[in-house]
């Protein structure tokens, strides 16, 4: 299959492009810069030049293709404005992607975060939350879901709030850069609340499976640790930097300090079943004793 890519050379899309890769497909990988569009073509892809803004050229990179995977979205996570920008550029392209394959049969593999839902882990039935935050996203990935009644087998692969490789990436990566900047390992509450988790490239592998089986409309959730407690991440991190480990205040953690505070567990019991989905790499808390101070 020859997939058209867009987020390609990040942490989690470059683990993608390398699964496609071993798995006898070709990319086309959407590159904003000429050093993304050196990443792209070093690991095996070609590079298609062009941003997330670049409707015309998202359109080509998809009707050119025999499947998409969307990655690609914003790491501004500095004011409510910012978060709220880089949902809108991210609904505007997933719209012009999905438009392109309109009853084409073929796939669009997008992504979101798993729903919280109050008192257990979340699962793969449970709706994604539509206000708050990233209720923005919410919606726009239900509408991907709603195309598969108009020819396009659209399917979303939910992420847990950390996808890591080598100690680095997700919420537990922004807990770690925040550590760095301020000199203590914080955590916001009282670090009970848990996170789920998933390697980078345990998620490639799923990205893999959803684009080539899964059916239209569906919903997978990329976990492998069901929820770590906040506090024990930030207990790893501040041994491996060697920094003190105390709560912080909300305000630390800015527009995402809500998501933040969250307890969010999630379950992933029925994505192993239904794409015989299996992980093998390292959790989340062995795989922070990479970091290196």
């Amino acid at each position: 299959m020859h997939v058209f890519i867009t987020g390609g050379t990040g942490l989690i899309g470059s683990a993608v492009v390398a699964e496609l890769l071993g798995h006898g497909h070709t990319v086309l990988a959407l590159a904003r810069s000429d050093a993304s569009a050196r990443a792209a073509e070093a690991a095996g892809a070609t590079a298609l030049r062009g941003s997330l803004t670049d409707l015309d050229v998202l359109r080509a990179g998809a009707e050119a293709a025999d499947g998409v995977i969307h990655l690609a979205f914003s790491n501004d996570f500095s004011s409510p404005e910012a978060l709220a920008r880089a949902i809108a550029e991210e609904t505007a392209a997933l719209t012009a992607l999905g438009e392109s394959l309109l009853g084409s049969g073929r796939p669009l593999v997008t992504v979101s975060g798993t729903p919280w839902v109050p008192g257990r882990p979340s699962t793969e039935a449970d709706p994604l939350p539509t206000d708050g935050p990233v209720g923005g996203r919410g919606r726009t990935v239900n509408a991907i879901l709603d195309l598969a009644s108009r020819g396009v087998r659209s399917t979303a692969v939910r992420l847990p709030r950390t996808v890591h490789h080598q100690g680095d990436g997700g919420f537990a990566g922004l807990l770690t850069a925040i550590a760095r900047q301020t000199g203590v390992s914080g955590y916001p509450g009282d670090g009970t609340q848990r996170w789920p988790a998933v390697h980078a490239l345990d998620a490639a592998a799923l990205f893999r499976l959803a684009l080539e089986k899964a059916p239209a409309g569906t919903a997978w959730h990329a976990v492998d640790d069901e929820g770590d407690a906040v506090r024990d991440i930030a207990e790893v991190i501040g041994r491996r930097l060697g920094l003190p480990v105390a709560p912080v205040p909300p305000e630390t953690y800015g527009a995402m300090a809500p998501i933040f505070a969250t307890d969010q567990p999630s379950s992933s019991a029925a994505t192993r079943r239904g794409l015989d989905w299996h992980p093998t790499h390292p959790k989340l808390l062995a795989d922070l004793e990479n970091l290196r101070p």
